[in-house]
């Protein structure tokens, strides 16, 4: 079986209680806690800053913080996300000048790169990068806000993307965000993705006053998986 990781969106979190909910869905199962920045700018919506990773490192928070810069330009930033505890960091082409530089800058303050794809942006980018590359984030909407569907096109994009990692012989992490959810998680896990961020198919579906709320939701995603990779 695939080494799957799921990855709850903290953009759907109760901001109120952000390390109360953290705490929680980790201790239900979830492997990554995942980060949108936003900055109203390269995407229509404003989010959070390095503060936020690393107030919950000091929380206590141990499991990898996945931060998805959807800012432009990136570079500027890296560097205060990796000192705040960021594990992995990723950021959109587009958003960068030099992609080269900002792969290997994130690596050079000891976190792991990654490049994130826009629905209609192509993969030709990651085929000059791929050695520079720890995880590749499909997105499965457009980027800028929580709670949007699903776009059943991505399927195709990561049956392409998985062929360029497998043919690379590189360690790489196929990640998807965006509308990923109980009833959908194993169509995408058979086309290939091995991380699976979903923001509201989690923390949405959880009631507060349920204690048991998201052992529930991620064992139903984690049954699904295992569908998938049975089937």
């Amino acid at each position: 079986m695939p080494d799957y990781q799921i990855a709850p969106s903290i953009l759907s979190a109760d901001f109120a209680r952000l390390g109360e909910e953290v705490d929680n869905v980790l201790a239900a199962g979830a492997d990554i806690v995942h980060f949108d920045v936003m900055d109203n700018h390269y995407v229509p919506n404003l989010t959070i800053g390095p503060l936020v990773c690393e107030a919950l490192r000091k929380h206590g928070i141990e499991a990898p913080i996945d931060v998805h810069l959807m800012v432009k330009p990136v570079d500027r930033i890296i560097p205060d996300f990796a000192s705040a505890g960021a594990s992995y960091i990723t950021f959109h082409p587009e958003a960068s000048e030099h992609i080269d530089r900002s792969l290997s800058l994130i690596r050079e303050n000891g976190c792991r790169s990654g490049l994130v794809f826009n629905p209609a942006t192509p993969l030709n980018y990651l085929e000059h990068v791929l050695d520079k590359v720890d995880m590749v984030l499909l997105m499965s909407v457009n980027p800028g806000f929580g709670g949007q569907s699903f776009i059943p096109a991505t399927l195709a994009k990561l049956r392409a993307a998985r062929q360029l990692i497998d043919s690379s012989g590189y360690d790489i992490r196929l990640e998807i965000d965006g509308g990923v959810k109980v009833d959908n998680i194993a169509e995408i896990a058979a086309a290939g993705a091995d991380t699976f961020v979903s923001g509201s198919g989690i923390f949405g579906c959880a009631r507060p006053e349920d204690p048991h709320g998201y052992d529930n939701i991620l064992q139903q995603m984690r049954d699904q998986l295992a569908l998938a990779d049975s089937a």
